[in-house]
């Protein structure tokens, strides 16, 4: 069959990886947000927000409604989110979501990540003036004024407005606004009618590091180990492109 046949195979088990991770993370996030505000997604916003992001990555409907009944059950037991921050090799700044339902393990892990790519794990609050927080939400721009839409969401907590291309290439519109915004900013699209792909509360660098390709190489083997953890939600640096 091949050299390409390999390659084309090699790929589609990576995507199947990545998915596999996705559904694991957001069936997490729908649990959390059952066990905080109920399994209602009429009145649960933070369940509303993890059954979309979960429908935009095409998680399964039966996987994400036996996520939502597993989580109402008292026998299930909650997650504790904790972040870690740190430096990668070269002076990257990285930054680590967790849900956990066993802190030991996780600590243990994610110290044994930056031991063994030559970082080290600093202190809660030592990136705060690195990484701010904000709400970041994605939607399709066709057919959209960008322009007006601007004015329409500035008191919503508009920040920033741009189009980038999406993992496959097309088109796709990313909104800032402030952390304490995102209830705020969800509803203002909800009445623009606007079909929001995905919803999330991201660290955004205010400064970056730059390295060479061999010294981004290092830092990937950290973020790598990083994201295989079942216990890891979501990994930030500072890396320059």
């Amino acid at each position: 069959m091949g050299r390409a046949f390999e390659f084309r195979k090699e790929r589609k088990f990576k995507r199947w990886a990545k998915m596999a991770v996705q559904f694991t993370r957001l069936g997490k996030e729908i649990v959390m947000a059952v066990k905080a505000g109920g399994p209602l997604i009429e009145t649960n916003s933070r369940l509303r927000t993890a059954v979309q992001n979960a429908k935009a990555v095409n998680m399964p409907k039966d996987r994400i409604e036996a996520a939502i009944k597993r989580a109402s059950s008292k026998d299930e037991s909650n997650y504790e989110e904790i972040v870690y921050e740190g430096y990668a090799p070269h002076g990257v700044a990285i930054l680590v979501e967790t849900a956990t339902d066993n802190t030991n393990r996780t600590v243990a892990n994610v110290r044994s990540y930056f031991n063994k790519t030559n970082g080290t794990l600093g202190k809660t609050g030592s990136l705060d003036f690195i990484f701010n927080r904000k709400s970041v939400f994605k939607f399709d721009p066709a057919d959209r004024d960008l322009e007006e839409l601007e004015f329409e969401l500035i008191d919503a907590g508009l920040e920033d407005l741009f189009v980038e291309a999406d993992e496959e290439g097309n088109d796709i519109a990313v909104l800032h606004t402030a952390f304490e915004d995102f209830g705020k900013m969800q509803r203002a699209l909800e009445e623009q009618g606007i079909e929001v792909k995905s919803a999330k509360l991201e660290r955004v660098a205010l400064s970056f590091s730059e390295v060479t390709e061999e010294q981004a190489a290092d830092v990937m083997k950290l973020i790598d180990k990083l994201e295989d953890d079942d216990d890891v939600q979501a990994v930030y640096h500072n890396m320059a492109e």
